[in-house]
């Protein structure tokens, strides 16, 4: 019900013109975004890292109308891996590909996520680019793309993508990921989709993501484990411990804004800690989507607006 109501109101386009342009707005939604400058996320890298824990930055953003959103979108890009060389940030960077024109020119998408992956690739210490997972209807052209560009010389360490937990196609794809030792994020999903194709149940949801949580634990690829289930990160940590997996081998990766305490006790008991650094001007229907997953992120905002 909760989540039903904000996703609703994160569609709404009044609200969201008020909320983008508001200093109020602005002002609650620090709380899960850096803000809308390059700067702002930098700013909070900066913070992340001093705690002891790494950062992938996103520029929140929709699909691309055409191929010059596309480019800005990409030249963005190209300015915050910048800011991680210029600044030595632990970091690396996250894009959606219709947010580089994947629905306006395939190949248009293909040069501006190369030219970011070689980038990468150049730096020192080598960077790393995580192409996000989107709806069903982009799973196998996000997985063909990204296999594309691993096999370009000299890419293949710089470039990695998502698996969806709660797809049954997942395990299948994994395997054919492993077989090319690339890098996955896997987190549960948050598409809705059909129940041909998707599990239901959160129980279902939890059970396979265990399940091939293990096996990228096992692989010797270096994966991240997205997910803020404490019941989870307890069962990856008896896991590695029984199959005397490295602590160092994998991270878990989280929400800015999200579980801070379960960060730091993480950190604090050696393991490695990805936070996902969203910015930009479009923040809005992120914002939205984070208040309707947890009732206690709505009081957290409210409660700060009451002190104000």
């Amino acid at each position: 019900m909760l989540r039903a109501f904000f996703v609703h109101l994160s569609e709404n386009r009044s609200l969201r013109h008020f909320a983008e342009r508001s200093a109020l707005g602005r002002r609650v939604s620090g709380r899960f975004v850096a803000g809308t400058e390059i700067a702002d996320a930098v700013r909070v890298t900066q913070a992340v890292n001093r705690a002891g824990m790494s950062v992938t930055i996103d520029n929140l953003g929709e699909n691309v109308t055409n191929p010059d959103e596309a480019r800005l979108s990409a030249q963005l890009y190209h300015q915050i891996l910048d800011a991680i060389a210029a600044n030595q940030l632990t970091a690396n960077i996250s894009l959606k590909l219709t947010h580089m024109g994947l629905d306006v020119d395939e190949n248009l998408a293909h040069d501006l996520v190369g030219g970011l992956v070689a980038r990468a690739a150049s730096m020192t210490p080598p960077g790393f680019v995580r192409v996000d997972m989107e709806g069903s209807p982009y799973t196998q052209r996000t997985l063909d793309f990204v296999q594309q560009l691993h096999r370009m010389p000299g890419n293949g360490n710089s470039v990695g993508t998502v698996i969806q937990a709660y797809l049954k196609r997942s395990e299948s794809d994994i395997e054919k990921l492993l077989a090319e030792r690339i890098r996955i994020r896997l987190c549960k999903g948050a598409y809705k989709e059909p129940a041909s194709i998707a599990f239901e149940r959160k129980a279902e949801v939890d059970a396979n993501y265990v399940k091939l949580m293990k096996i990228l634990m096992k692989s010797g690829v270096y994966h991240g484990l997205a997910t803020h289930d404490e019941n989870i990160t307890r069962e990856a940590q008896d896991f590695a411990t029984r199959e005397k997996i490295a602590r160092d081998s994998f991270e878990f990766q989280m929400l800015y804004g999200i579980r801070r305490d379960l960060q730091q006790s993480l950190v604090r008991e050696g393991w490695c800690m990805r936070v996902y650094v969203p910015f930009g001007t479009e923040w809005y229907p992120y914002f939205m989507r984070r208040l309707g997953e947890r009732p206690a992120n709505v009081f957290f905002i409210a409660r700060n607006l009451l002190r104000q």
